[in-house]
């Protein structure tokens, strides 16, 4: 019985099913304009806005969130039935499919902050820090004139880092995959013969 378990993954997938129950309640990035004036609460599986106390819903970043919770659940899934059978002949698949998932969700997510920030700067002209504060002025042609300026605060959240740890947890378990497929193929290999060689006796013998 092949006990061999590939703890990268088997930890890496646990990191990934906590990272589903705190991105639900923790953000990864938070932006605070003004005293409460908009607080924007971002991560891949739960983003909120609320404008001066009142919570706004976008039907669109609504269905990426949810789409963004089957992936991860499911990568969180399968990546753990993987890890306590790395050597099943449909394990790589498993791997493949896993390890990916988390990968692909902290570029994306990291890839629409940037794209959000170009949008804000090239068609409302303001300029949103990813990290750190800033004192924005709001144009003057959207305040009649009237000089308005608020100060802004943004940073990524302790879960985005907890998200990278996931993210090389899963990278690990597929560099370990490597370590570990090569002997379970040598084992096959020494096998293989044994098995033909012991089928060629046995045909002979029918022969005599």
């Amino acid at each position: 019985m092949d006990l061999k378990i590939n703890y990268f993954g088997f930890v890496g997938s646990l990191s990934i099913f906590a990272l589903v129950i705190i991105s639900l309640f923790v953000p990864w990035w938070q932006l605070s304009v003004g005293d409460d004036l908009l607080v924007a609460n971002a991560s891949p599986l739960n983003t909120n806005f609320s404008f001066i106390g009142d919570s706004l819903t976008i039907p669109l970043i609504m269905a990426l969130n949810i789409a963004s919770l089957i992936s991860l659940s499911a990568a969180g899934i399968v990546m753990f039935i993987y890890s306590l059978k790395p050597l099943k002949p449909y394990s790589t698949k498993l791997l493949g499919f896993a390890y990916k998932k988390p990968l692909y969700s902290v570029v994306l997510f990291v890839a629409g902050l940037v794209i959000m920030t170009i949008i804000m700067r090239s068609f409302f002209g303001f300029d949103v820090p990813l990290s750190g504060s800033q004192l924005l002025t709001l144009p003057s042609d959207m305040t009649q004139g009237v000089t308005v300026s608020v100060f802004m605060t943004a940073g990524f959240q302790w879960p985005f880092v907890f998200a990278i740890i996931g993210v090389g947890l899963c990278i690990a378990a597929k560099i370990y995959h490597k370590k570990i497929v090569p002997n379970n193929h040598e084992r096959l290999s020494t096998r293989t013969p044994r098995i033909i060689h012991s089928v060629s006796s046995s045909v002979v013998l029918k022969e005599l």
